[in-house]
C-alpha cells in the first residue's frame, strides 16, 4: 500500500546562468596583437597553456580564441622540437 501523496511543486522559472567570457591570455590589455605570434622561447607562458601531463590545453579551458590557439600550438610544438619543453611529463 503506497504512502500518502505529496503535492506537486509548481515548476520554478530558472534564470539562465550568464557565462563570463574567459579572457584570452595572449591579448595585451584586451588588444589583439598583430601579427598573432607566440614566442617559443617564452616558456612561462607556454607552460601555463599545457597541463601537468604536457598536453596542450584546449580552447575551452584556456580561453584562447581560434587564432590564438593556433599560435599557441605552433609555439609549443616549436619549443618541444628545440628541447625547451618536454613532449610528455616527467
Amino acid at each position: 500500500m503506497p504512502g500518502p501523496r505529496r503535492p506537486r511543486r509548481a515548476p520554478s522559472k530558472r534564470r539562465p546562468k550568464l557565462k563570463t567570457p574567459k579572457k584570452d591570455p595572449l591579448y595585451i590589455d584586451g588588444v589583439k596583437p598583430t601579427p598573432m605570434y607566440v614566442d617559443y622561447k617564452d616558456i612561462d607562458l607556454l607552460s601555463k597553456l599545457t597541463n601537468r601531463h604536457g598536453r596542450i590545453v584546449s580552447r575551452r579551458k584556456s580561453g584562447c580564441h581560434a587564432a590564438s590557439q593556433h599560435a599557441v600550438a605552433r609555439g609549443i610544438k616549436r619549443a618541444r622540437f628545440m628541447a625547451l619543453m618536454p613532449y610528455i611529463a616527467d
